[in-house]
């Protein structure tokens, strides 16, 4: 039986600028509904995926989306609008990473732009045979990064103690 790499020692820590992700989308009208506002699903596909990417380059493998916090829109993004999405992973644990993704919509014209949602994905490191492997430390190494780091750990134990384990 193929064993995955759980005995082996933890692979080396990542600096988070590593492996930030930032996408950029023009919004069409098959991307929006009746109103001229991007789908709400569009949008969380998009995360889905800029998240997962962050989540590969930071552990240069396969990974699954495990969970999705907190995913709240506070401005619609319209057709003609740039969408514009920014991940970093902001924590790890043996397994698992946690990555921020931030959107902000830019009008192409005035270039002015303003925050429209965010959420915390978390994301599982897959070996070749799909089991879960170790994932590399993230090493933060500006404020901003630690304090995401501090914050992200609060949100696992604060998640796992939703879903019943001990930690």
């Amino acid at each position: 039986m193929a064993q995955s790499n759980q005995s082996e020692h933890p692979p080396a820590g990542k600096k988070v600028a590593d492996s930030q992700v930032v996408m950029n989308e023009l919004v069409l009208p098959n991307d929006a509904n009746l109103s001229g506002n991007v789908l709400g699903g569009r949008v969380m596909h998009l995360m889905d995926l800029c998240a997962g990417m962050a989540a590969m380059r930071h552990c240069r493998g396969v990974v699954a989306t495990a969970a999705v916090d907190n995913l709240n829109f506070h401005h619609p993004i319209k057709v003609g609008e740039f969408m514009i999405l920014k991940a970093s992973v902001n924590y790890t644990d043996r397994t698992s990473m946690e990555v921020g993704v931030r959107v902000e919509a830019e009008n192409p014209r005035t270039g002015e732009r303003r925050h429209t949602s965010s959420a915390y994905l978390t994301f599982v490191a897959l070996d070749e045979n799909g089991r879960p492997t170790l994932a590399p430390p993230v090493k933060p190494q500006i404020e901003v990064e630690h304090r995401r780091y501090q914050d992200a750990g609060k949100r696992r134990l604060e998640r796992l103690a939703r879903l019943g384990h001990k930690r």
